[in-house]
């Protein structure tokens, strides 16, 4: 039996895969109260000009509100001075500096942390917005702090035209079917593809949580570097049988056929192709932001098991694993993982977005050192029990 979620607006994730995925626009009020609490205004601004955080500043001109510029970071107070009235400040992967934001994600687990991209977070003032425009990639968008208001317009597509001569990719126009103000707690799914605008109604934040798909040329480099890093596919191949002469200038159509086949012989090797997806796939987006780790050795690990201390996911860090015929493989921030049979199902349990107790259960020496290079790499993180 399907089960309603709060955060859906009491409608099943099966519906809402099969009916709004991808789809169509969702409007749920008071869906996540609780973002209310974690960040303020000031929080977001004093964040913004930490090392390693990712941040631009969207200015509107006063007298031309038509003419925008954007600030990348690092970003330092002297942009905040002198100010326009209307500005727009966005800070990426901001689930990498609070827990409690992080922990946000588990609301969505109807959706597969493969599909994760990060939690921006956007402030405006009144009036501030980044114009009208769409995403290649699925959002849903929670209001924080203040309130903001949502216009939904047509759908569009790689051929849709752009204002000529912005920093944004701004749309002319927009056919708005849909005009709501968000209060904090409420969220807005918006699907790829659909255009929107939203503009601050007062001092405002805004949370949106991206689900990004690759691309088949993000995939293919990917593999294209997993067959560079094989030496044997640096040895010239043999020559086909030459048993006629052909033309000096022509490439034949059985030389081609035999080249291309070459080709698609190692694009068939499955393992190759799993380890380049599982690879990109498990790369994270913002890797300046893992922290780095205090070496831990397993004797220490013997000390700490039930003292209270949980094992979870580094927010900046990915995990992921497939399953096939009862093996569980694994692959970390990029690159696969060996650990031993006895982890696998605790670090499975981790994957899927639980925290694992470091107790007797663990008490193990192979378990042991797994967790210690797991710590040791930042893939995985230890917490007090009361702070999880």
């Amino acid at each position: 039996m399907a089960h309603s979620l709060d955060i859906l607006g009491g409608i099943s994730a099966e519906r809402f895969l099969a009916e709004y995925w991808q789809k169509k626009p969702l409007l749920v009020r008071n869906a996540l109260p609780e973002i209310a609490q974690i960040l303020e205004p000031k929080d977001v601004l004093e964040l913004a000009l930490e090392d390693n955080v990712t941040a631009r500043l969207i200015k509107q001109k006063d007298r031309d509100p038509k003419q925008w510029t954007v600030k990348s970071s690092p970003l330092l107070k002297a942009d905040f001075q002198k100010m326009p009235k209307l500005w727009t400040l966005l800070v990426q992967a901001v689930d990498h500096y609070s827990f409690d934001l992080a922990e946000l994600w588990k609301q969505f687990s109807f959706i597969p942390q493969w599909r994760r991209d990060d939690i921006m977070v956007s402030y405006a003032q009144k009036g501030g917005s980044v114009g009208q425009h769409f995403d290649f990639y699925d959002v849903f968008l929670v209001q924080g702090y203040g309130h903001r208001r949502w216009q939904l317009g047509q759908m569009c597509d790689a051929d849709t035209s752009f204002v000529e001569g912005q920093p944004l990719r701004l749309l002319p126009e927009m056919d708005v079917h849909f005009d709501e103000v968000l209060a904090p707690g409420d969220l807005l799914y918006v699907p790829p593809g659909l255009s929107h605008y939203g503009v601050a109604e007062d001092e405002c934040l805004t949370y949106s949580f991206g689900f990004r798909m690759p691309n088949v040329t993000e995939m293919m480099d990917r593999v294209t570097d997993k067959f560079t890093d094989n030496p044997l596919l640096k040895n010239p191949l043999t020559d086909i049988l030459r048993d006629q002469i052909s033309a000096i200038g022509q490439v034949t159509e059985n030389e081609l056929e035999y080249l291309k086949e070459k080709l698609f012989e190692q694009l068939q090797n499955s393992t190759v192709l799993e380890d380049a997806i599982m690879s990109l796939m498990s790369e994270p987006k913002y890797p300046d932001n893992i922290p780095e780790a205090e070496e831990i050795g397993t004797g220490d690990l013997e000390e700490a098991l039930d003292q209270g201390y949980q094992l979870m996911l580094e927010p900046a860090s990915r995990l992921l694993y497939t399953e096939q015929d009862g093996d569980i493989l694994f692959w970390a921030n990029g690159e696969g993982i060996c650990i031993s049979d006895e982890f696998a199902v605790h670090l499975k349990t981790i994957a899927d977005g639980q925290s694992l107790a470091l107790d007797e259960s663990l008490y193990d020496a192979d378990i042991l050192e797994d967790i210690a290079m797991l710590l040791n790499e930042s893939v995985l993180i230890l917490v007090p029990t009361e702070a999880e």
